[in-house]
C-alpha cells in the first residue's frame, strides 16, 4: 500500500530530499520514438528550464538533478527557516508567479486598502502559501503538471503523462546526500547513453563542471562552500573541484565495468565521509535498490522511523554495511 507524503517527508530529520517521478507512457514521451523516428528531445529541456525556475520560486534549492528519456531524479534542500523570514509581499509575489492567488491576494499586491475581517482572511491564506512554498509535495506537484499539460498539448491527447505519484528518499547524513547526489549526476553514464559527466546533457554535474572551468559556480544550483567551519555561508560542505573530481573518476569505474577503486588523490571527500571506494561504488551505482524511504547511517535510520511512525524501515540492514565507516 502506498504510503503517506507526510510519512515519508521529515523536516526534523534533514531537509534533504531525492525525488523521482517516471513517465507513464512510452519512454519515446521524453526521448525517441523508435517506430516512426521523431524525437522528443526537447521535452527534457522543458523540464529542466522549468526545474530551475521552480528553484527560485520556493524555499527549495536543487542540488542535484538528472533529466533521463523516460524519468527524472532530482536532490533537493528544502530551506524552512528562508520561507519563514519572508515577508507578506514576498510570499504573495512569489505565490503569484506559479498561481492567480486569489482576490484578496491580488488587492495585497496592489496596495488596495483590506478591512480587519479581509485582513485576517488574507493572513490565514498567506500561512497556507508560505507552508506550501517549502513543501516538496508542491514543489513536484508545479514540475510534473506543468509538464503534462505541456506534452498533453503538444500531443493533442488527454491523460496522465507520469506515474500517479512521485517517489521520495529523506537523505539522512552528508555520506547518503553525497552519494545520492553522485547516483543522480551519474545517471547517464550508468545508461550508457553518455560516456563523461561533463558531456550528459540536462544534468547538474555538466552544469557545475561547465561553471567550474570560469572558476564560477551555477547560480541556480545549491552551492559548494568548500570545508564544513564555523559561521560558513549556506551550501554544501565540501569543494567543489574534489566533487567534480570524484564524480569523473567514478563515471570512469563505471563505464569500464571496473570493481571500483578510487585512487589516493581523487578520496578526500570519502575519506571525510567514512566511506571505502567499493562502499561508494556500490552507492552510486546501486543507492535506489537498496533503499527505499529514507537513507543514512543505522543511528539515522532509527530516528527517522520514530519520528514518522513506521514499525519497520526497509535498508536498515544495508546501511550497516554501505555507510558504516570504514
Amino acid at each position: 500500500m502506498p504510503q503517506s507524503r507526510k510519512s515519508q517527508i521529515s523536516l526534523i530529520d534533514t531537509p534533504y530530499y531525492h525525488c523521482v517521478s517516471r513517465c507513464v507512457r512510452r519512454s519515446f514521451l521524453c526521448g525517441e520514438d523508435k517506430f516512426t523516428g521523431q524525437s522528443f528531445e526537447h521535452r527534457r529541456g522543458w523540464v529542466e528550464q522549468r526545474l530551475l525556475f521552480l528553484a527560485s520560486v520556493f524555499a527549495i534549492d536543487i542540488c542535484a538533478y538528472a533529466v533521463m528519456s523516460n524519468h527524472t531524479h532530482i536532490v533537493l534542500c528544502v530551506d524552512k527557516e528562508e520561507a519563514d523570514n519572508w515577508s507578506l509581499k514576498e510570499v504573495v509575489y512569489r505565490w503569484h508567479q506559479l498561481h492567480k492567488g486569489t482576490v484578496l491576494s491580488q488587492r495585497f499586491m496592489r496596495d488596495e486598502s483590506l478591512s480587519q475581517s479581509e485582513l485576517i482572511t488574507l493572513n490565514e491564506t498567506i500561512h497556507i502559501y508560505r507552508q506550501r512554498l517549502y513543501d516538496v509535495s508542491w514543489f513536484m506537484r508545479n514540475l510534473n503538471e506543468h509538464i503534462a499539460r505541456e506534452a498533453n498539448k503538444e500531443d493533442n491527447c488527454t491523460g496522465r503523462f507520469w506515474e500517479g505519484r512521485f517517489k521520495s528518499q529523506a537523505l539522512l547524513d552528508k555520506p547518503a546526500v553525497l552519494a545520492c547526489m553522485a547516483y543522480v549526476d551519474l545517471n547517464p553514464i550508468r545508461a550508457k547513453i553518455e560516456k563523461t559527466p561533463e558531456t550528459s546533457k540536462h544534468t547538474s554535474i555538466q552544469q557545475r563542471m561547465r561553471a567550474l572551468i570560469k572558476d564560477e559556480q551555477p547560480k541556480k544550483l545549491m552551492r559548494f562552500v568548500g570545508n564544513y567551519k564555523q559561521n560558513m555561508p549556506k551550501g554544501i560542505a565540501f569543494s567543489l573541484i574534489d566533487y567534480c573530481e570524484l564524480v569523473d573518476c567514478t563515471g570512469r569505474c563505471i563505464r569500464e565495468d571496473k570493481a571500483g577503486y578510487i585512487e589516493n588523490h581523487h578520496s578526500t571527500i570519502l575519506e571525510r565521509l567514512g566511506l571505502n571506494s567499493a562502499q561508494w561504488i556500490t552507492l552510486t551505482t546501486e543507492f535506489e535498490k537498496h533503499f527505499h524511504t529514507a537513507v543514512g547511517s543505522e543511528h539515522m535510520m532509527q530516528q527517522f522511523k520514530r519520528h514518522i511512525g513506521h514499525q519497520r524501515i526497509r535498508g536498515i540492514t544495508k546501511a550497516k554495511t554501505l555507510l558504516q565507516q570504514f
